[in-house]
């Protein structure tokens, strides 16, 4: 009897400690190994077993001068693309992240194989913006996601003063991009290029 009492107590640590170092949690303030006080200097050390790839000051004519951090899986896969809240300064905390590798999920279970339905049912919706490309779907907390707008009906996909309401947004539409913005603004402006 004392020996599946104590049995049984060190599985349930064992989950316990397995569900809290779930190195592909996304919860709030934390993705990953990564939380919202690290600095950019603390980078090299947070994915010391992974492969981080700096580009500094590097842009085109619109985000000219932005620095960049790209995590990669040692084996190659990117994880994540990171940007600081300011650049050039390797004592920055940082401000975006965009989720690359679908293995990274939100506490409710959203990742970049969700669909829109996957958002609404858990997540309030904050605001849609309607670019020309995209929509960017703002969830209040530190979630955004871009569906291209491939994914609606034709009569929605090319006008960008259109205000587009979430139950226009069919619930099968794919997430083109996840992101964590760790410092909020109307629009995140830094991935919105990247994403047309």
């Amino acid at each position: 009897m004392k020996k599946s009492l104590f049995l049984g107590l060190i599985i349930a640590c064992l989950a316990s400690c397995t569900e809290k170092e779930n190195p592909f949690l996304i919860q709030k303030n934390q993705v990953g190994k990564l939380h919202k006080d690290i600095t950019v200097k603390q980078l090299d050390s947070v994915f010391a077993n992974d492969s981080l790839v700096k580009r500094i000051g590097e842009g085109d004519y619109v985000q000219a001068g932005t620095d960049k951090y790209l995590i990669y899986e040692k084996g190659g896969k990117q994880l994540f693309t990171l940007t600081p809240r300011q650049q050039h300064d390797e004592n920055e905390k940082i401000k975006t992240i965009q989720i690359h590798d679908p293995r990274f999920k939100t506490e409710k279970g959203v990742s970049l194989n969700s669909t829109f339905k996957d958002i609404r049912e858990n997540y309030k919706i904050k605001y849609i913006h309607n670019t020309l490309n995209n929509l960017v779907i703002t969830a209040v907390g530190d979630e955004y996601f871009m569906i291209d707008k491939k994914e609606l009906p034709e009569d929605l996909r090319y006008d960008m003063k259109l205000n587009i309401d979430a139950i226009q947004i069919p619930d099968a539409a794919k997430i083109k991009q996840f992101m964590i913005n760790w410092e909020h603004e109307e629009t995140p402006k830094t991935e919105e290029k990247d994403a047309q």
